[in-house]
């Protein structure tokens, strides 16, 4: 298998050199990573779940790091073994330049898959390697320029923790409070839509032209029904005021003065 590309990232070099270094920017992007562990300055051993046509298996690795040249790049050297599902080994050449909308890489892979999942043929390989690829420096750009931290947490906005998340979402009205009802008037408009062709086909379904009215009265009658009770559960919410005797007087005799 052998797969050339470039990729774009709006970020500066030494940032996404310094990225491509960090098992935790790694272990993030990576698809499929369960565990990426560096024993060395230039070695990492890394648990990955990979998925090729109809074979999945979970492969365990070394990754080595040859030819180091910071921050323009370095070749990666890859050995794993997914058991029955096969095995693969290769060699992964990273270049690093600057463009005017940041970092250019190049990479260049070459590898050899054994096992079942070589018996998938090459154009299959070839197109999940392409969507690994695609899917791994996706997730490295969010990551590289401040987009989503490792570990999922988006960086720079709320999260589902945050409590002023829900607040900020929901409509205001000119004075900045919220207005939980604006989207009433549409949903009656839904509600006597439905209600009415509801009725309708009930109608039709009992055959013959006259039960269509009837049909349609049905469905009005469930709409009169969902206002009266719209209108008592508004009134049931609404505050009661309790007056008693001693108060009622006081309020009578400050009105007489």
């Amino acid at each position: 298998m052998k797969l050339t590309a470039e990729q774009r990232i709006a970020a500066p070099r030494q940032r996404v050199w310094e990225a491509l270094n960090d098992p935790e920017v790694l272990r993030a992007s990576i698809p499929g990573c369960q565990s990426l562990d560096k024993v060395a300055d230039d070695r990492f051993t890394a648990t990955v779940d990979v998925k090729v046509g109809p074979i999945g298996a979970r492969f365990k690795g070394a990754v080595s790091l040859a030819d180091l040249d910071p921050p323009n790049g370095y070749t990666l050297l890859l050995q794993g073994s997914g058991g029955i599902a096969g095995s693969m080994q290769g060699t992964v050449k990273v270049r690093l330049s600057e463009s005017s909308d940041g970092t250019l890489i190049s990479y260049d892979v070459e590898a050899q898959v054994g096992g079942r999942m070589a018996q998938l043929g090459g154009p299959i390989i070839d197109a999940a390697a392409k969507q690994l690829a695609g899917k791994f420096f996706s997730r490295f750009g969010e990551v590289v320029i401040g987009g989503t931290a490792p570990g999922g947490q988006t960086r720079g906005t709320a999260g589902a923790s945050d409590p002023t998340a829900a607040v900020a979402s929901a409509p205001a009205n000119a004075s900045g409070r919220a207005f939980p009802n604006s989207g009433l008037p549409m949903a009656w408009l839904l509600a006597t839509v439905v209600a009415a062709l509801t009725g309708f086909l009930v109608g039709r379904g009992q055959g013959g032209m006259g039960s269509d009215w009837a049909g349609i009265a049905i469905g009005f009658l469930l709409i009169v029904i969902a206002g009266a009770a719209f209108e008592y559960g508004r009134r049931a919410a609404a505050p009661v005021v309790v007056l008693d005797n001693a108060l009622l007087r006081r309020l009578l005799e400050g009105k007489e003065e």
